[in-house]
């Protein structure tokens, strides 16, 4: 059944791990700004990585459908130590932004391989990118624009639980 060939696989199964490890990262982000006394900026993060694991779902139902088996590998360590807020939010959106080319680089390969299922399902994670670039570029110039100031922070911290 399966029309997927054996390196786009191997490319949606690494997909997968890094999505995990993304989603291991925002754990560690969390909890060093959750002994921050930052629960709001915690709880974002948290969100986010439970937004993650959805994209490995996801991935793992396209190889499932597709009658590829979905292989996992062991995880990296996330960093544990960040340099306060703005460097957490920091640290998100390069994350983020070497996801977009990640994505752009499968993209590529399907593209390539004329495989246009695979391609279909990748459009829907480089359009995601779009959010996942946008919101931590939007709080990392707030906390810019807002510097180190105690209760501009806490006020940030107050909005980002909202999520």
């Amino acid at each position: 059944m399966s029309a997927i060939s054996p390196k786009m696989a191997a490319s949606i199964n690494d997909q997968i791990k890094a999505e995990l490890e993304s989603s291991y990262l925002y754990l560690a982000m969390s909890t060093y700004l959750e002994d921050q006394n930052l629960k709001g900026m915690a709880h974002w993060l948290r969100t986010q990585a439970k937004e993650e694991l959805g994209h490995v779902e996801k991935l793992m139902h396209y190889l499932s459908e597709r009658g590829v088996r979905v292989l996992l590998d062991a995880l990296a360590k996330p960093k544990a130590e960040f340099d306060g807020p703005l460097g957490v939010f920091r640290a998100v959106l390069a994350h983020e932004r070497a996801v977009t080319e990640r994505l752009s680089k499968m993209m590529d390969l399907a593209i390539e391989e004329k495989d246009h299922m695979t391609a279909a399902t990748l459009r829907w994670f480089i359009e995601e990118q779009i959010e996942e670039e946008s919101s931590p570029e939007d709080i990392v110039k707030k906390l810019e624009f807002v510097g180190t100031s105690n209760t501009s922070v806490y006020l940030l911290d107050k909005e980002l639980a909202q999520r």
